[in-house]
């Protein structure tokens, strides 16, 4: 179980308040998918993934983003259950998709990529720290049905 400080909660909730969910999922999922190309293989249905600009252009890579960066809205709502907000999803993640759960682990790196790009100097060493640990808490909470 993770335990944020009341000083790292207002951090999270702060810059997620900030945050452009459709812009940073998108870039955060097309870039794990460039970046990590066996993790295509979870996509097929999403058509053209030939290239890094065509996996950046795509329409369905782009829904999806803003799909699992409102799932981790969900968790910056619930900071102190982490394990609970992501039961439902460690299960589908795990008996139906059949996801490695270190592809939770990349993409939580991704997205501390995309902050840092969206945020800049706003995105202080603080504010890593923080978002990091809700990064592993989320990772840990997304594999924890896997046995």
């Amino acid at each position: 179980m993770v335990n944020f400080t009341a000083e790292e909660k207002a951090v999270i909730t702060s810059l997620w308040g900030k945050m452009d969910v459709e812009q940073a999922g998108g870039e955060a999922l097309g870039r794990l998918l460039v970046v990590y190309p066996w993790t295509q293989r979870f996509f097929d249905s999403f058509g053209n993934l030939s290239s890094a600009s065509a996996i950046m252009g795509n329409p369905k890579v782009k829904a999806h983003g803003k799909k699992v960066l409102n799932s981790l809205g969900d968790a910056v709502k619930n900071l102190d259950n982490l394990k609970g907000t992501f039961a439902e999803l460690s299960e589908l993640h795990c008996d139906k998709l059949h996801v490695d759960p270190e592809n939770f682990r990349l993409l939580g790196n991704v997205l501390m990529i995309v902050l840092s790009n969206h945020f800049g100097k706003e995105f202080t060493p603080q504010m890593q720290a923080a978002w990091q640990k809700l990064m592993t808490g989320m990772a840990n909470a997304l594999a924890s049905k896997y046995h």
